[in-house]
C-alpha cells in the first residue's frame, strides 16, 4: 500500500505558527506562549532521543530559568505534560511523540543548544530558535540500515564470545543478526509497527543461523551442539536504553516514566523471546551450552577486553553514536565488562554483585570522561552496559517456560532479574557520588 495513503494517527504540530506573528524580538521578550513553545518542544525532542525523565526535566527548567518563567512538567515515555507560568499568565500543553526510538547523536545537539542558551539562544527570535530546532530535528540516522545491519553483527559477534561461544558460533551470530537487525531498519524506516518489526527481524536471525548450522553439519561435519549459539544471534533486539533509564527514573521518583519505560522493555523481551521460542520450535534449536573454549587464563582476559570493546561499540552505533562517542563508550565498557566478567572468574562474585560492580565502574569513568570531552552522560554510560543485560537468561526462561520446566525457567528468570536490577543501581551510585545535583530530591 502507497504510504502516502496512510492517515496519520498522531497530527503535526505547526511550531514556526508559534512565532510567525512576533516578529523579530528576542525570545526572552515574547509572550509567554512563544516562550512555552520553545521550552515544550525541546523538552519533546529530547523525550524522543531515548533520554529519562530527569534529564528532560532539568532542561526544560533551564531554558525556563533563561525565559523568566516558571516550568512544571509531568513526562512519560512518549509524552510530555507541561505548564508554564510568568507571574500573570499560565499556558498548558500536552505533546505527544509518534514513536520512541534512541539517537545520541541528536541529543548530544540538544545538550549543545541547551548549554548555549544563556550566550546565543535568549537573544534570538522565536521563529530562529524554532528554525535551529528545525535543523537538530532533521538528525534522523546517521548509518544507513547496512551500516546499522553491521553494527548489530559485531555486537552479537562479540556478545557470542562472552558468553562462551567459539568462531563458529561468532561467525553465524555475526551473519544472523547482521540480517536481522538490517530487515528491522528497513521496516522501522517505513514506520512498520513495533510488533512486526521484533518478529521479523527475531525470524530472519533465527532462519540465518539455523541454515548457516545445516550448511556446516552437511558440509563440514560441524557438531550440533554450535546450536547454542543462535540465541546470540538475536540480541540485538534487547532494549538495554530502555532497562536502564526505567531504573534511573524510578531512583528520581519519575514513577510514570519509570513505569512506562520498563513496561515498554518488558513488551520487547516478551515478543521477542517468545517469537525466538517458536522459531527454536520450528527449526529444532535447543538451548544447549556452549563447548570449551580451552583458553588460558591471559588469554581470556585479553579477548574478554577486545570482545567487550567490540561489543559495545556496535551497540553504541546502534543507538545512532557518532564514531567519537562509540569509541569512548566501547573503552569504558571494555575496561567495566571485562571487570565483571573477571570478578565472577577469579573472586567467585555472584552475577548479580559483579554486574553492579562493572556499571558502578561503568558510571564513575563516563564521569570522568565526560568532564573532559563534553558527551552527554546518558550517551555513554547505556551503551557501556547493554551488553550486560543478561538476555541469554531471559530467553532460557521463556524457553524453559514453554517446555513448562518451570522450577528451572523460574531460575533463570530470578537471575536474570537480579542482575537487571543491579545495573541502574550501579549506575545510580556512580552518578550520586560524582554528580551533586542528582543526590537530593528538590
Amino acid at each position: 500500500m502507497n504510504q502516502t495513503l496512510i492517515q496519520k494517527n498522531h497530527m503535526d504540530v505547526y511550531w514556526h505558527d508559534y512565532a510567525n506573528s512576533m516578529g523579530d524580538i528576542p525570545i526572552t521578550e515574547a509572550p509567554l506562549t512563544e516562550k512555552a513553545s520553545i521550552i515544550g518542544r525541546s523538552g519533546l525532542m529530547l523525550l524522543s532521543c531515548g533520554t529519562g525523565a530527569w534529564r528532560v526535566r532539568s532542561s526544560m527548567n533551564t531554558l525556563a530559568e533563561q525565559l523568566g518563567i516558571t516550568c512544571t512538567a509531568n513526562i512519560g515515555l512518549m509524552s510530555i505534560d507541561y505548564t508554564c507560568f510568568d507571574g500573570d499568565n499560565c499556558f498548558s500543553q500536552s505533546l505527544c511523540l509518534t514513536n520512541t526510538g534512541v539517537n545520541t547523536s541528536k541529543l548530544n545537539r540538544l545538550e549543545q543548544f541547551i548549554n548555549e542558551f544563556q550566550k546565543e539562544g535568549k537573544f534570538m527570535s522565536g521563529e530562529e530558535l524554532h528554525a535551529h530546532l528545525d535543523d537538530i530535528e532533521k538528525i534522523h540516522g546517521l548509518y544507513s540500515p547496512i551500516a546499522l545491519g553491521f553494527a548489530a553483527a559485531l555486537a552479537c559477534g562479540c556478545f557470542t564470545f562472552l558468553l562462551g561461544g567459539g568462531l563458529f558460533e561468532m561467525v553465524c551470530a555475526f551473519l544472523g543478526a547482521g540480517l536481522g537487525n538490517f530487515v528491522r531498519c528497513k521496516l522501522a524506516k517505513h514506520h512498520f509497527t513495533l510488533f512486526l518489526c521484533i518478529v521479523s527481524s527475531i525470524a530472519v536471525s533465527c532462519l540465518t543461523y539455523s541454515g548457516l548450522l545445516k550448511l556446516a553439519e552437511a558440509l563440514l561435519a560441524v557438531s550440533t551442539q554450535h546450536e547454542a549459539g543462535y540465541i546470540c544471534a538475536m540480541l540485538f533486539i534487547i532494549p538495554g536504553f530502555p532497562f536502564i533509564t526505567s531504573g534511573i527514573d524510578l531512583a528520581k521518583l519519575d514513577m510514570r516514566s519509570g513505569l512506562e519505560r520498563l513496561a515498554y522493555a518488558i513488551v520487547i523481551i516478551l515478543v521477542a523471546t517468545v517469537t525466538a521460542w517458536i522459531m527454536a520450535l520450528i527449526l529444532n534449536l535447543k538451548p544447549v551450552d556452549f563447548p570449551d573454549l580451552n583458553l588460558n587464563q591471559y588469554s581470556m582476559l585479553i579477548f574478554r577486553l577486545l570482545a567487550s570493546f567490540g561489543g559495545v561499540f556496535g551497540f553504541s552505533i546502534m543507538f545512532n553514536s557518532p564514531i567519537s562517542i562509540a569509541t569512548s563508550a566501547a573503552i569504558i565498557g571494555a575496561i567495566a565488562n571485562t571487570l565483571r566478567l573477571e570478578s565472577v572468574d577469579l573472586i567467585g562474585f555472584p552475577p548479580a554483585a559483579a554486574a553492579f560492580i562493572g556499571s558502578l565502574t561503568a558510571g564513575i569513568l563516563a564521569s570522568l570522561i565526560k568532564n573532559k570531552v563534553g558527551y552527554p552522560r546518558i550517551s555513554i554510560t547505556v551503551p557501556s552496559i547493554v551488553i550486560m543485560v543478561p538476555g541469554l537468561y531471559l530467553y532460557r526462561a521463556v524457553y524453559n517456560m514453554g517446555a513448562m520446566s518451570l522450577i528451572v525457567s523460574a531460575s533463570w528468570f530470578a537471575s536474570a532479574m537480579l542482575i537487571i536490577l543491579a545495573l541502574p543501581l550501579g549506575l545510580i551510585f556512580a552518578r550520586i557520588l560524582t554528580d551533586k545535583s542528582f543526590r537530593f530530591c528538590t
